[in-house]
């Protein structure tokens, strides 16, 4: 793995990824441009739920997307009637004509228990559980929250498509990573994955196995397929869970543990992971790959280190130098963070974003 990339980005801008963490780290980056550029055709599908004032948020995580992904890009974005204009003449102006498409959807539930679905923790949020159903075309897919921004090629997640084994139908990371902070091996009411339970956050579906799959449940001994399973999971538990399809989720992948496949907690960091003192080792030694800033923290000055990410992405300039537009400003306002737990591990959000740019760099100068 490339580590030790801490040095500073506009003293070492120039240097060939060989300069700075060895050939293995040059020859694999080398790999996976070639990889890249052979299955340049194949195309990576996103999806966002997006209701409310989330619409400059959502934007800002299609647009950390955008900036180092190798492959095409097809968004699916479901969206409330009122904001389909606006992700209209946003997306219309990206400069990325033939990288990016994109659709909008409708906000939409089974018409006989739309209200049960609408109402369940935040407005939109159980969309999520019907894009199988919904999205029938779509062999697979990567979900997201709006909340979401990636610090690496959303191709590099898309790949773990290919490490699924035959029974894996799905990707998500943990929880927690230490229990005793942990929310659902202490207060939940039902049935979790795991030691401490899987954060919906980021979810990576194989559809195709998805819609074919008939899941085990503590509801009936007759093993139910997807659209079968969901409503009455909500009848049975609907008293018992807090975080709505998040637990719903948990509820079938604990009966149905041989389906998940869970990420390091680096795809999928959270304030949980820094804010209690630093959690994750993956995001320690290799930076965090997708940030989740989750608890409503890029818009409060309670986690400063994640805020300071989500404005440098949003005031990123598509097309400009990202050293001096993105990476120089952005580590002097982590330095500013310090006196934070988070802001005291501060190089850890931005060790992946240096070589994430550098990648880039390299693949524009050999193509």
């Amino acid at each position: 793995r490339c580590k030790n990339l801490s040095v500073s980005f506009w003293n070492s801008y120039w240097m060939l990824p060989s300069d700075v963490c060895g050939m293995n780290c040059f020859w694999e980056a080398a790999f996976r441009y070639d990889y890249m550029k052979t299955h340049r055709s194949e195309k990576m599908h996103l999806a966002v739920v997006a209701c409310g004032e989330r619409l400059e948020e959502t934007v800002t995580m299609l647009r950390s997307a955008i900036i180092f992904s190798i492959r095409p890009l097809h968004f699916h974005i479901f969206a409330e009637d009122q904001l389909h204009e606006s992700f209209k003449d946003i997306l219309d102006g990206f400069p990325y004509e033939g990288k990016v498409n994109y659709t909008l959807y409708p906000i939409t539930f089974p018409s006989e228990s739309a209200a049960e679905w609408k109402k369940l923790f935040k407005p939109c949020a159980s969309q999520r559980l019907f894009l199988p159903l919904i999205l029938k075309n779509v062999d697979s897919l990567l979900y997201v929250d709006t909340d979401i921004l990636f610090l690496r090629p959303v191709d590099d997640i898309w790949s773990f498509l290919g490490k699924f084994n035959s029974t894996q139908i799905a990707a998500m990371a943990p929880e927690h990573e230490e229990p005793r902070i942990g929310w659902y091996n202490r207060f939940a009411r039902h049935p979790y994955y795991g030691v401490t339970g899987i954060n919906s956050g980021v979810m990576l579906m194989n559809m195709t196995r998805i819609r074919r799959k008939y899941f085990k449940n503590d509801m009936t001994p007759v093993r139910l397929q997807w659209g079968e399973i969901l409503m009455p999971l909500l009848k049975k538990y609907k008293l018992n869970i807090t975080w709505g399809d998040q637990d719903l989720l948990n509820i079938m992948f604990f009966h149905n543990p041989e389906s998940l496949y869970v990420f390091p907690c680096q795809w999928n960091y959270r304030p949980d992971h820094c804010i209690y003192g630093s959690n994750c080792k993956a995001a320690e030694e290799e930076g965090i790959f997708v940030l989740h800033g989750n608890r409503g923290v890029y818009h409060d000055d309670k986690q400063p280190t994640f805020r300071a990410v989500y404005e440098a992405i949003k005031n990123y300039s598509f097309g400009d130098d990202l050293v001096h537009s993105l990476l120089q400003p952005l580590e002097l306002e982590l330095q500013k963070t310090m006196h934070t737990y988070c802001g005291r591990v501060y190089k850890v959000f931005i060790k992946q974003l240096t070589k994430s740019v550098r990648d880039l760099y390299a693949r524009r100068s050999k193509g």
